[in-house]
């Protein structure tokens, strides 16, 4: 696909002509929802960074801001903080795009449906496509701050180029997820009841569905261990109306903040050692083995030849691996990697 352009200001919509016809369509609307959330969160770190943190110097950082646009349609605004006092690198990306994907990239967008279609003997083609969303990793300074990952993306498929006629596809993905390198309960409990809350003022099947996806989908296969300690993630969702699922999407996105915030105003100023320290980026390591080895998105934006700097964004500005290392039983790191191996129910 086309490389991007960088432009000095990110315009009012990357909606054009037809895309953006109606100021109304799940497009536009949700265009308009991730820019906001954009904005509240990356409002919100700057306020937590400005404040003091014991174990940090220099003044509070504040968010980059680079904004591009593709020739082939649609661009995207990547906000980025580094090196601050509280958070060691925080990133919040949007992107808004449109085009054709080739098969390779809708195998990586829809695996079970691109293989379903394999199997049936259907030649894989060029794929109209559209897909917004909103994507933030945030990675504090002190270890006793857990890392937040949250996306939310909405996507559209018309049909392949060689086989005109089948109907418009669409479905929306998403989650919330946190990565602790210490387990504290009140923190995990925390977070866990904010995700909760949101799903069952939908459905109540939803928590405990899309917390099991969440601990199944961020396992590191060669490791055998999660992640971290789950929250919620759905793809594929198209099973109620479009109107509802916007509106569901809308809200998760929005719960991030009251259910993060109030855990590293806990957590920013805890006292640590170099041992703390050390644990916590062996467990980036992790972090960093799942995104370049499982993550779809990451897949996704490498096999389109998207922006290189905002698909690798999510990516810690340090992690350490260390030979065969193995944390003493009972400890409180080893607590934190059983947990990993073990999912648990938090609420």
């Amino acid at each position: 696909m086309e490389g991007e352009t960088p432009e000095p200001a990110a315009p009012a919509t990357f909606l054009r002509g037809e895309e953006g016809a109606s100021p109304e369509s799940a497009r536009a609307r949700f265009e308009r929802m991730i820019r906001r959330v954009q904005a509240n969160v990356c409002a919100e770190l700057e306020a937590v960074e400005g404040g003091t943190s014991n174990n940090g110097g220099g003044g509070g950082a504040l968010f980059r801001e680079d904004a591009w646009t593709r020739p082939g349609g649609g661009g995207g605004i990547s906000r980025v903080l580094q090196g601050g006092r509280v958070f060691e690198k925080a990133a919040v990306n949007v992107s808004v795009v449109y085009g054709v994907m080739p098969p390779g990239a809708y195998r990586a967008a829809r695996p079970e449906v691109a293989a379903a279609a394999a199997a049936g003997g259907e030649k894989a083609g060029p794929v109209p496509f559209f897909a917004a969303g909103i994507s933030s990793v945030i990675h504090p300074v002190n270890p006793f701050a857990p890392t937040v990952h949250f996306n939310y993306r909405y996507f559209e498929t018309e049909a392949p180029k060689d086989a005109p006629g089948a109907p418009r596809q669409w479905w929306f993905g998403g989650g919330t997820d946190l990565t602790p390198s210490y387990i504290i309960e009140e923190d995990v409990k925390h977070f866990h009841s904010v995700q909760k809350q949101v799903c069952d003022n939908y459905d109540p099947s939803f928590y405990p569905r899309f917390k099991k996806w969440c601990d199944d989908y961020f396992y590191i296969k060669h490791r055998g261990e999660r992640r971290g300690v789950g929250g919620i993630f759905f793809d594929d969702l198209n099973d109620y109306d479009q109107e509802t699922l916007l509106r569901f999407a809308t809200d998760c996105a929005d719960s991030v903040l009251p259910a993060y915030i109030p855990i590293i105003e806990r957590r920013k100023d805890t006292l640590f050692t170099e041992e703390h320290k050390a644990w916590q980026q062996l467990r980036r390591g992790r972090y960093v083995e799942f995104n370049l080895v499982y993550d779809r998105g990451t897949t996704f934006g490498l096999k389109t030849g998207g922006r290189i700097e905002s698909i690798l964004v999510s990516l810690p500005l340090t992690a350490r691996w260390e030979y065969d290392h193995k944390p003493e039983v009972g400890s409180e790191e080893w607590k934190l990697l059983d947990t990993c191996i073990n999912p648990r129910e938090w609420i």
